[in-house]
């Protein structure tokens, strides 16, 4: 299955506690930090939850 690297752009310091912790379940936990992932629908709907504060590596 494919793959897809999650890195973390904007603090999540003002986020709401939901985004706080779609973060920590991605494994991001500061800015710059770079995580892969398999791409599945969950982990593609929680990028999509938090895409103000992550951005896709290729």
């Amino acid at each position: 299955m494919a793959t897809i690297k999650i890195k973390q752009v904007k603090s999540k310091i003002k986020s709401p506690k939901a985004q706080k912790l779609t973060l920590e379940a991605l494994g991001l936990h500061k800015i710059n930090d770079v995580v892969e992932h398999e791409t599945t629908p969950q982990i593609l709907g929680m990028v999509e939850k938090v895409k103000h504060l992550v951005k896709i590596v290729e």
